[in-house]
């Protein structure tokens, strides 16, 4: 039943009435009634008999497609149960919303008139093997838009491990991969590459994204590679209609591939036979609704369960990725070290001896001599140049010019920040406007800027370089490409444009406020953000520059310089195994009023090697305890905040608990 009560996560037996039992079918959504009310629920089984002696009669089909496929039940099953979840949540995020329009409009497009039952087509079961026991997919080839997919392998000949892993996707072995692209890689046409092998091995292949640029690019290079038709996307952000639709399509197993953003990591593909994820470390990856499961973790689980193939990509690696590697349940797919100094840009940093003996400014510059002059050598050669800048908007923070003390709200003591060069100061979280603001500390009412915005920066650089374009890419408006003439583009984290032919020169300011975050993961995403800037630059070879402003000895800079991600993820990993945090080991947030916690904790009975650490400041008035575990006893772990939880709703608790595996963020 569709009820966020952790303690009615079970299922239910109901008794099916005559008159539903032609539609009544293993994953259609139904209304039971429940406790006097009519609630939502999914049937998942139907059985000949129940234990139960006295059953009510289900209510209702609210519609005859089975949208919940036995394989993606399995898998919600297990992605509850790793989070200390409920089933009815996990299937929230795995089915979309009903759209009756869209539902009706793909049911009358089917064959015969009627939806999909969810079964395996003859000739095409489960195992791959026609009846005859010859493949799949030389009884299906002729049966699809477009025939077999060809495979071009040649795009991964720059891997040693490449043409090998794209063998084991066409034979259908569950091949699971760890892949470090390179700079001016075209991750795209590498995963279509991927994804045309698994369909020409007569299987399907699911892949997530981090966000609809990368959505739109990965969509655009499979098109060219298997045709229009052969797949569909799955993105919140397209809309009720579009996205249920896509839903019911590969539902139908009328395409054998699913793209999508987080909300394509449950879509339901018949014989599946690869899952794949680019650039894992991008937050956007982690939902943000109970359970809280992350793309990549879901993805894996669902490899596991399945003993398919999996592949994880991106230019920087997560240290969750290492240890997929150092475990050997993944081998990494990476470049030889000649390859790699050949693709990779000049890297040079601002902050090491010899620059600061040059520039003796460079160390509190925001644009030293050396960017200054890089940007100007790529402007004149007539190449684009990258900016950049961590922080959007124009002055997000401001400070008083006479004490340095930071700028507060008089109202709700949040930041100050100034939208314009004659703008107004304004507070970031009320909004409210501070005409009239003076310095409680020593009474001044002149401000200077703290921090620097993507915005201010364009308008420096503008005075700097008269007469050269520029353009911004951020929250605002992001750009997917730019021109590849001279022209300076001002860009935040996540957001650079791809230039035409690549950037001359790529400047990565403002270091700081990446490295100094109050995060553990602060230095990998600072690489990972970098990484994924300088991929955009050109080679060295071709007079490609990437300057980062920071200190050269800095494990992320280093890094960086030498393009080598996997140095640093083990580094990482080493460390964290040492001190005890995730991925070494699996830990667990519990967010709430401190006496809700304490309630939740004294209720759970937790594996004996459990460690119970805090409590520690949570946003508004809250508290965090903390719970670690080493991996071996993560289910129990699970199990026994969830039967907690389970305890607390049954008594019908007052104060809600948020209880998060494996959070990105854990102070």
């Amino acid at each position: 039943m569709d009820v966020p009560l952790p303690h009615l996560d079970r299922p239910f037996d109901y008794l099916v009435p005559e008159g539903l039992d032609a539609d009544a079918r293993p994953g259609v959504r139904v209304k039971v009634r429940f406790a006097g009310q009519l609630v939502d629920g999914w049937l998942l089984e139907r059985a000949e008999s129940s234990e139960h002696p006295k059953l009510a009669y289900l209510e209702k089909v609210v519609s005859p497609v089975p949208v919940l496929s036995p394989e993606v039940a399995r898998l919600a099953r297990a992605v509850a149960d790793r989070y200390a979840g409920s089933l009815a949540d996990v299937l929230r995020l795995a089915v979309p919303p009903r759209h009756a329009r869209a539902e009706k409009a793909v049911t009358a497009a089917a064959p015969d008139g009627s939806p999909t039952d969810g079964t395996e087509p003859t000739g095409s079961p489960a195992d791959g093997t026609a009846p005859d026991g010859g493949p799949a997919e030389d009884a299906d080839a002729g049966a699809r838009p477009g025939g077999r997919a060809e495979v071009d392998p040649r795009g991964w000949r720059d891997y040693p491990a490449g043409p090998a892993l794209l063998r084991a996707l066409t034979d259908g072995r569950p091949a699971r991969a760890v892949w470090s692209a390179l700079p001016g890689e075209d991750w795209a046409d590498r995963y279509a590459d991927a994804v045309a092998a698994t369909v020409a091995g007569g299987r399907g292949a699911v892949v997530v994204v981090a966000d609809a640029r990368d959505l739109d690019r990965l969509d655009a290079a499979l098109t060219a590679v298997l045709g229009a038709g052969r797949h569909v996307r799955l993105a919140a952000a397209d809309g009720p209609a579009r996205r249920y639709r896509a839903f019911l399509t590969a539902r139908a197993g009328e395409v054998d591939v699913v793209i999508g953003t987080r909300a394509a990591m449950f879509a339901p593909v018949r014989r599946l036979g690869l899952v794949a994820i680019w650039d894992d470390g991008d937050d956007l990856h982690a939902e943000p609704r109970a359970p809280y499961p992350h793309a990549r973790d879901v993805l894996l689980t669902r490899a596991q369960i399945g003993d398919i193939a999996a592949l994880v990509g991106g230019y920087a690696r997560t240290a969750e990725a290492q240890l997929l590697v150092e475990t050997g349940w993944a081998r990494e797919v990476v470049a030889d070290r000649a390859v790699v100094r050949a693709r990779t840009p000049a890297l040079a940093p601002t902050g090491d001896d010899p620059q600061l003996a040059r520039d003796p400014g460079a160390a509190s510059a925001r644009l030293p001599s050396l960017a200054w002059t890089t940007a100007r050598d790529a402007l004149r050669a007539d190449l684009p140049v990258l900016v950049q800048v961590p922080r959007r908007g124009y002055v997000p923070s401001v400070a008083c010019a006479d004490c340095r003390a930071p700028a507060r709200c008089p109202h709700c003591a949040g930041p100050l920040a100034l939208p314009s060069a004659q703008g107004t100061p304004a507070c970031r979280w009320c909004g409210r406007v501070a005409a009239a603001y003076a310095c409680p500390e020593c009474g001044g009412r002149r401000l200077r800027a703290s921090v620097t915005g993507a915005r201010r920066t364009a308008e420096e650089l503008g005075r700097a370089f008269p007469g050269v374009p520029v353009r911004t890419s951020g929250r605002e408006e992001v750009l997917a490409s730019v021109p590849g003439g001279a022209g300076l583009v001002i860009a935040t984290p996540g957001a650079e444009p791809v230039a035409e032919g690549g950037y001359g020169a790529v400047l990565l300011l403002d270091s700081w406020a990446l490295l100094t975050r109050a995060d553990l993961r602060a230095g990998e995403e600072a690489l990972r953000r970098w990484m994924a800037a300088a991929a955009l630059a050109r080679p060295g070879t071709a007079g490609g520059r990437v300057v980062v402003v920071a200190d050269g000895a800095l494990a992320p800079v280093q890094a960086l310089l030498r393009w080598d991600s996997a140095w640093f993820a083990a580094r990482e990993l080493a460390e964290r195994r040492e001190l005890g945090f995730p991925p070494a080991v699996r830990m667990a947030s519990v967010t709430g009023a401190a006496e809700a916690v304490a309630d939740l904790l004294a209720g759970a009975r937790l594996p004996g090697d459990a460690e119970v650490l805090g409590p520690v400041p949570a946003d508004e008035g809250r508290e965090r305890m903390l719970v670690r575990v080493p991996r071996s006893r993560a289910a129990a772990m699970a199990e026994a905040l969830h039967a907690a939880a389970g305890q607390r709703s049954a008594r019908k608790a007052a104060d809600p608990v948020r209880l998060q595996v494996d959070p990105l963020t854990l102070f």
